[in-house]
């Protein structure tokens, strides 16, 4: 692993992104219910730090960030479906230089999630992650 990787800080931390079903960006015959409404939020396999090691892992800064000095967050949305697939994965706010296109990928890359639980059923629901791209100091 190169030093530029080793240094790549990454946070994601899951901050109960949900939207009411009006707010999100899907079919009309589907509910997405928010994080007030559900019992049991959706979680990554192996919880938060598997989650955390995962995106260490998968994570590459775009040679073209690098080479103009981007850094930032970008914020990631997409909707935990009832069978833990992930759909809608969009960005909210990007940075560009390629790190959007990067933390789609990672989302996109992720193995199923446990979906939400509501009245104990599985419920699709949506989530905001934010991808934190650091250069190393000089």
């Amino acid at each position: 692993m190169n030093k530029l990787a080793k240094s790549l800080l990454v946070v994601a931390l899951l901050f109960g992104g949900a939207v009411s079903a009006q707010e999100a960006k899907t079919a009309p015959q589907r509910q997405v219910e928010n994080v007030a409404t559900v019992e049991q939020s959706p979680s990554f396999p192996g919880g938060y730090q598997a989650m955390s090691d995962f995106i260490t892992k998968n994570l590459k800064y775009p040679e073209q960030a690098v080479k103009n000095g981007v850094q930032g967050k970008v914020f990631v949305s997409f909707v935990v479906e009832t069978d833990g697939s992930l759909t809608d994965v969009q960005v909210l706010r990007g940075i560009g230089s390629g790190c959007d296109e990067e933390a789609v990928r990672v989302v996109k890359a992720m193995p199923k999630w446990q979906p939400a639980m509501k009245d104990g059923k599985a419920v699709a629901m949506q989530m905001h992650i934010p991808f934190s791209f650091t250069l190393p100091k000089k």
